[in-house]
């Protein structure tokens, strides 16, 4: 595979103009995936440039789609196999925001289903997305799980990045995320890989896996 160093601004730059190319349909499903706060803050980065292109945007974030902690902390608050296999409630995410805006989808997405920190649904109503709409989901250990998006963004940290740059309370889970490069292989999967082990020299790889 093949890199190119680029600079953040480019990043989001060349990323919101394939987005804004991708085929025309109803609505586009993006997501951002990748370990630590970077995804969330790619996706945040992206939704000014798309709304300045006409594109209406709505952001959703992974970690608002988690199993209450009676499920997802059942085996202990720091097994990284749960973390990797139970912590997302895939199908609900599928439910709520990607099946909605399947091309014969009602465009209705909830975007939010479970408070984390308290433990308990947000209860928020439906969102209606006009079509041209662009969804941006964050979140960590997305591919590999049948979400059926329009482009995979990951953003790819090297394991000693992710030793280095992890909060002490989360070095836990460094596992989960050995176990994903392994078995999922992001590196080769995604649409757009983002080398992130240097957040302020990115390298990215464009080109679709073969």
């Amino acid at each position: 595979m093949s890199y190119r160093p680029i600079s953040p601004e480019r990043l989001v730059e060349e990323l919101t103009e394939r987005i804004a190319g991708l085929s025309a349909r109803p609505w586009t499903r993006v997501v951002v995936d990748g370990a630590g706060p970077e995804p969330a803050r790619l996706a945040d980065a992206l939704v000014d440039p798309l709304r300045v292109l006409g594109r209406e945007v709505l952001r959703v974030s992974a970690w608002d789609f988690l199993r209450p902690a009676s499920l997802r902390l059942e085996r202990g608050r720091h097994d990284p196999d749960v973390r990797y296999e139970d912590w997302l409630d895939v199908s609900a995410l599928r439910r709520e925001v990607f099946d909605p805006l399947a091309p014969d989808g009602s465009g209705e997405v909830l975007p939010a289903l479970w408070d984390r920190d308290r433990d308990r649904a947000y209860r928020l109503p439906r969102t209606r997305l006009p079509d041209g709409a662009v969804l941006l989901l964050d979140g960590e250990l997305l591919l590999g799980r049948g979400l059926p998006a329009d482009l995979v963004v990951h953003l790819w940290l090297s394991p000693a990045a992710r030793d280095r740059r992890l909060p002490g309370e989360e070095t836990w889970a460094l596992p989960a995320y050995a176990r994903y490069d392994r078995e999922v292989r992001p590196e080769e999967t995604a649409d757009v890989v983002v080398r992130m082990d240097h957040p302020r020299n990115p390298a990215m790889r464009v080109s679709p896996p073969a």
